[in-house]
């Protein structure tokens, strides 16, 4: 007597079937399947838009079998803000780094926020410039060393980290802004909900919507990936403290 078993988990239909780039330990690969879940859940797959940033998260394009726009260094709301007003019918969203979203977007993000576009932004701080040699970002942790703070950022001359999710949630247009991690499997529970929530919001029309997901960097932390994924919960999670900052859906 043979058991036929039951297949309960697989590879999301958002996403395609290639082996990712990404450094061993990176949490971008598990970022990158809480948000094809979420397209899944909602079946948007042939109607979603995604506008792709530079940094590492530039390879969204090679990852989610989803139309792609490729934007310029931290203009993916801009680029996103047209393609939602081109196609009023279609949803978009972004995936964005730190360095992308939090320095040389700063100004997209806060005017896109605050003119409420209906979009869903992902947000992955991982407290560097990942891809182009792990310059200080506008998210590095004070005393925290890279290739341009090699004594560790000095918060007297270097300012403090940006909290993004705190700043976005103070905006009239912000109808959704919340922190999450994925780090251990109750926070990608919770990451996974919040995406999703994200995305609900957008459909619904409520405004826009903004995840910020607490990240690993190994390769430019200087770590191994299990101390890479110890740092968030000992370092990361209380300086960018977990929670939803904003939720006008209601």
């Amino acid at each position: 007597m043979t058991t036929e078993m039951k297949k309960i988990f697989s590879r999301p239909d958002s996403l395609k079937d290639v082996q990712t780039h990404y450094c061993p330990g990176c949490q971008h690969g598990t970022i990158h399947r809480l948000v094809a879940e979420a397209l899944d859940y909602f079946g948007i797959k042939d109607q979603i838009i995604g506008v792709a940033s530079v940094g590492c998260s530039v390879f969204l394009y090679g990852y989610f079998d989803v139309d792609v726009i490729e934007a310029p260094h931290g203009r993916a709301p801009a680029v996103a803000t047209g393609a939602r007003r081109v196609h009023p019918e279609r949803p978009v969203f972004t995936y964005q780094g730190d360095g992308d979203l939090a320095a040389i977007g700063t100004s997209e993000i806060i005017h896109t926020a605050n003119r409420g576009e209906l979009m869903t932004v992902i947000f992955v701080n991982n407290t560097t410039y990942g891809m182009t040699g792990g310059q200080m970002a506008p998210t590095s942790m004070p005393g925290q060393k890279t290739s341009t703070t090699p004594y560790g950022r000095d918060v007297s001359t270097d300012g403090y980290p940006i909290k993004m999710a705190e700043l976005l949630s103070g905006l009239d247009g912000t109808a959704y802004s919340v922190r999450v991690a994925v780090d251990n499997p109750k926070h990608v529970i919770q990451a996974g909900k919040a995406i999703r929530k994200a995305f609900q919001t957008q459909l619904d029309g409520k405004g826009f919507a903004f995840v910020e997901v607490l990240s690993t960097c190994p390769t430019n932390w200087k770590m191994d990936p299990l101390a890479a994924n110890q740092r968030v919960a000992d370092e990361m999670i209380p300086y960018f403290p977990l929670g939803v900052y904003k939720d006008a859906t209601a």
